[in-house]
């Protein structure tokens, strides 16, 4: 099993305060998504734009995130637009020795 990592950007048409607002209530619903590891929620107002950071335990959770009720809900809100979705391996090795929030897997 091969943890992945998401970067989705997007970019608001209301404040910064009122994006928050708006996707406070949807943060249990993303952490209740299965394999969902963590979110990193991510904002630059200035250039009004946002997204985050996630890690998911396999592919098969990115593709469940992706094509679920959740995703489809944010990406059809009338405030947000220009989605970015990146996908990355997790350099675990490494990241582990930088302090990175991840588990190593040991394949026995």
């Amino acid at each position: 099993m091969a943890e992945r990592m998401v970067q989705l950007n997007l970019r608001f048409g209301v404040s910064g305060s009122e994006y928050e607002n708006a996707v406070a209530p949807l943060a249990e619903r993303f952490a209740a998504l299965p394999g969902l590891r963590w979110k990193i929620w991510i904002i630059n107002e200035a250039e009004q734009e946002a997204g985050g950071i996630y890690l998911f335990e396999d592919q098969a959770s990115v593709n469940s995130f992706l094509e679920g009720p959740l995703a489809a809900e944010v990406t059809s809100h009338p405030a947000l637009s220009d989605f970015s979705v990146k996908q990355f391996d997790v350099m675990g090795s490494l990241t582990e020795i930088t302090h990175g929030p991840v588990k190593v897997l040991v394949e026995g």
